[in-house]
């Protein structure tokens, strides 16, 4: 068997940890996955201060970066576990951390991943990959989006135009025009399931609107929509990149003063502005595309996919399964390709996507004890 990496990731959903096992000759093969939950205290922690005007003490935030490590390396270990296979076949372990504060527009831009990887590194034995958005952005990217090369990589064919869709709490597409890595195109669009996600918590007391249900129930209000279309964010070239900074709770209310509407309204409101800047996006930078895939939490939204599905129609558009790769671990798949570059001196951006100076090798390397 070829060598074999690990990926970590929690998105901007903050619901768990994806861990993936995967090798990458002769050709790209996931060997194992799993999901592994947050604490109920931990993640409420994460939204909190996500969705927040950002204020913590430094002690609450260096606790905060312990915790989040001790429990990405629970997953990792979880996950070999699960598989049987030993800490010392592993090459390297690819954490992304969780997402904090992303604010690539800045005079001084940063972005912040928690989940310290000398932790991980201690705590699972296993040579560790991690800070791979950083780099970009000191060579003037956006450091966001990361996955447009290993969608590539993976998905790429040539002498068609396929676009990856990623549903996670923010939405983002990569325009694959052949299978020419270089030629990727992507951005994030804006939000896919953190809106949603986040109203459903706060009317159902849910973390999600699960089958889209709750969306379904409601009628969309053209106002609004229209309103929540006018965000600047939208109209802004490529490339770009976003997150719960910008989307979030607060940003909603905003938008909702003066404004009754029932709380099942609002929901297919915001499942119809996933849709339509979705679809807009996609529409703008590939209006050859022959095939849309999906992945990401929101392929289990059957409402949200369908909205997609009209709004691009007569595009087909299916989910990376379709191809023989699991849609829930695209992203963690993709962190463990980062650190198979990494460790390999490769680099992992595309200038073409981030805006980046030029390619440049991501993240640092943490040893195994």
């Amino acid at each position: 068997m070829s060598a074999l990496y690990l990926g970590l990731i929690s998105g901007t959903s903050a619901d768990g940890i994806d861990a993936a096992l995967v090798s990458f000759e002769p050709t790209i093969q996931l060997h194992a996955s799993l999901t592994y939950p947050y604490p109920p205290e931990l993640r409420a922690q994460i939204l909190h201060l996500a969705q927040g005007d950002g204020r913590i003490a430094l002690d609450e935030l260096g606790e905060l970066d312990g915790r989040i490590a001790r429990t990405f390396a629970t997953a990792a270990n979880e996950l070999l576990r699960k598989a049987n296979v030993p800490a010392s076949a592993i090459r390297a372990i690819g954490s992304h951390g969780q997402t904090l504060r992303h604010r690539p527009l800045l005079a001084q831009p940063y972005t912040l991943q928690l989940g310290d990887p000398n932790l991980i590194a201690e705590h699972t034995g296993i040579t560790t990959v991690a800070d791979f958005r950083r780099r970009d952005m000191a060579a003037g990217g956006q450091g966001a989006p990361l996955l447009p090369p290993f969608h590539a990589a993976l998905l790429a064919q040539s002498g068609a135009t396929r676009v990856v869709l990623n549903l996670g709490g923010i939405a983002n597409i990569t325009v694959l025009r052949s299978d020419d890595a270089h030629a990727a195109l992507g951005f994030d669009t804006g939000p896919a399931n953190c809106l949603m996600d986040a109203w459903a918590e706060r009317h159902l007391g849910t973390a999600c609107d699960r089958d889209g249900a709750f969306a379904a129930s409601g009628v969309v209000d053209p106002a609004l929509l229209k309103h929540l279309l006018a965000e600047p964010y939208f109209a802004l070239p490529a490339p770009k990149s976003t997150g719960r900074e910008t989307f979030h709770l607060a940003w909603l209310g905003g938008q909702l003063q003066g404004r009754a509407l029932a709380a099942a309204d609002v929901q297919a409101t915001l499942l119809q502005l996933t849709s339509h800047t979705v679809a807009a996006a996609i529409q703008s930078n590939a209006a050859n595309v022959s095939e849309v895939l999906a992945c990401g939490g929101g392929v289990h939204n059957a409402v949200l996919m369908s909205a997609i599905e009209s709004a691009l129609y007569p595009t087909r558009i299916s989910t990376t399964a379709k191809y023989g790769v699991d849609a829930d671990f695209v992203e963690a798949m993709a962190f463990a390709w980062l650190a198979c570059e990494r460790i390999a001196m490769r680099p992992g951006n595309l200038p073409s996507v981030t805006g980046a100076s030029g390619l440049r090798v991501l993240g640092g390397i943490y040893a195994a004890r």
